[in-house]
């Protein structure tokens, strides 16, 4: 779906942002492009999305080179998920979704309200105006404007930025949904935990380089240090144990009258971000 060989860019003679990124992402696959804030993820994703010109390498998507393709096909085929939800804010909800879905062919259209409705947006502020809408509504209804057209690719920038832990979950829902019908999603967020529910995999850019890329899961194992931490009762005391994993192998190597919880160790997906760029998330 996406090949990226060598890309480079720089805004100007002496702004060099991206430095030869290699990478691709495969038909019906979530894919998380992570990196801490100037890194050159939003300069990525507007090479990706056609929006920035002038980059050097080669970047295909849908199986042609992205200067070669035809604008208004690619962009009846992409949605666009911005990090700042880009509406009419004296438009309605409804209004606002007409009127994008009014640059597609009607063939390609959901339903406007069924599509609000599935995001939980609140029915009584369907023709009442975006300036009125709280983040997380905004949310949704930029939400919809990325899926009305039924895109085969789907480009999402901090999807449940704005949206409380009901909405982020009921989004990832939408989300997964999506990858099901076969949309392909590649998804920049500094939500380590949407990455790691959502991505099958995921790619660390720091400073313009791709310093890491595989599964959550194998980056965490990796790195793993392999211990247990044992909360037990023993003589009507609490206490907690720390042992190496292969400890384990024969049973509990001490006494105890009841376990209370076993914990594996492993690093977070937070940690390995960290590790891998040298920096936190802000």
């Amino acid at each position: 779906m996406i090949e990226v060989q060598n890309l480079t860019f720089s805004y100007g003679k002496d702004k060099q942002v991206l430095h030869g990124l290699n990478f691709s992402v495969r038909d019906g696959e979530i894919f998380g492009f992570l990196g801490p804030n100037g890194s050159g993820k939003s300069t990525t994703q507007k090479i990706l999305t056609g929006i920035l010109k002038g980059h050097g390498g080669m970047v295909s998507l849908f199986g042609q080179e992205i200067d070669n393709l035809q604008k208004e096909e690619f962009f009846q085929n992409i949605g666009v998920l911005f990090e700042f939800p880009y509406l009419y804010t004296n438009l309605s909800a409804l209004d606002n979704l007409h009127y994008f879905a009014s640059f597609y062919p009607a063939e390609h259209m959901r339903d406007a309200e069924e599509l609000l409705d599935e995001l939980e947006f609140k029915k009584d502020f369907l023709k009442k105006p975006v300036s009125s809408y709280s983040k997380g509504m905004r949310q949704r209804v930029s939400m919809a404007r990325a899926l009305i057209s039924n895109p085969k690719l789907l480009f999402l920038d901090e999807p449940t930025s704005g949206l409380d832990p009901a909405g982020a979950v009921l989004f990832r829902k939408i989300i997964e949904k999506e990858r099901q019908k076969g949309t392909t999603v590649f998804l920049t967020t500094h939500n380590m935990l949407d990455a790691d529910l959502l991505c099958d995999r995921v790619a660390f850019i720091s400073n313009g380089n791709i310093v890491a890329l595989d599964t959550p899961r194998n980056l965490k194992e990796k790195n793993s240090k392999h211990s247990i931490v044992v909360d037990y009762l023993y003589q009507g005391k609490r206490l907690e144990r720390k042992l190496e994993a292969p400890e384990l192998k024969t049973g509990i190597p001490f006494v105890y009258d009841e376990l209370i919880s076993i914990h594996s160790q492993e690093p977070t997906l937070e940690d390995m971000f960290i590790q891998y760029t040298g920096r936190g998330l802000t």
